[in-house]
Parts: structure tokens; sequence; C-alpha cells
């Protein structure tokens, strides 16, 4: 895993409705990029929930956040749905992006698959937090704790 600061990765996805999103599309604001392995579980329902109990906190601090996993777009609308999610949700079928920002690996009894991590961007488009590894359970809240002191440097 790299070390932060480091220049984030652009990438092109679609989200929940087709339309297509870009890093750059975020520039001059803070971004809270999380990669999760699969829409609807429970691990990832206790993270999307907290981020998404978390979300007015952050767009205070002028953050916005931004999910990705490999499932498709229709995955993604029910997802949002059901757990009335308030923020962008991205489909990498391919999971070139997952693997380009290093959430592809050994997971538990040895098989491979997206990693639970997320990343906090700057403005400038620099990561500027790593979460290897993340509990689900109060992510959000440490999420607007460290971003409000990464925002007093």
């Amino acid at each position: 895993m790299k070390q932060a600061p480091y220049q984030a990765l652009d990438f092109t996805l679609p989200d929940e409705s087709e339309k297509m999103h870009t890093l750059s599309d975020y520039e001059g604001k803070w971004v809270v990029l999380y990669f999760y392995p699969k829409d609807d579980t429970p691990g990832c329902t206790v993270e999307a929930c907290s981020l998404r109990d978390a979300r007015d906190d952050l767009a205070e601090l002028g953050a916005e956040i931004v999910g990705i996993s490999k499932d498709d777009a229709s995955a993604h609308e029910k997802f949002k749905a059901k757990h009335s999610l308030n923020f962008t949700l991205l489909s990498d079928p391919t999971a070139d992006v997952i693997e380009q920002y290093g959430a592809w690996g050994k997971k538990q009894f040895g098989v491979e698959g997206i990693l639970r991590k997320t990343f906090i961007i700057n403005p400038e488009g620099i990561v500027v937090k790593v979460y290897g590894r993340v509990t689900p359970i109060g992510h959000g809240e440490k999420i607007v704790a460290d971003l409000k002191e990464l925002q007093k440097i």
C-alpha cells in the first residue's frame, strides 16, 4: 500500500443511472472514495449506512462520498433505494480501478476479491489518508473526525 500523500489516479466509471463520472469531476472538493465488496451484504450495508449517516457532516466539510464496487447499475440502484443512500455509487465490473487503487487482493481464507478500503482525497487530487481493512461500524464518524484534523493542516 502506498504511503500518503500521493496523486490520486483519475478514472471514468458509470453510476447507477449509467452516467459517467471521473475523479476530475470532483476537482476543488474533498472526496471520500471507498471500495467495498458487494451491494446489500451485511458488512457493506453497515459501512454504507455509516457513510450515509455522516454525509451531512462531510458535506459541511466540503466532501463528497463516492463508493465503488463490481456491482452493476441495477444492483447499485436497488442498494441505494433500499437503504436511502445519499451519495454516488460507481460500477467497476472489470475491477480495473479497484486494482489500480490497491483494493483487490487476498481476503480471509486466501480468497481474492475487493478489499474494504477508503481514501480521503484533497481538493488538489492528492490522496492524504488511506484506510486499509476498514471496520464498517462507525466508519463515517471516523472519517468526519479525520477530515476535520486534515483540514487544520
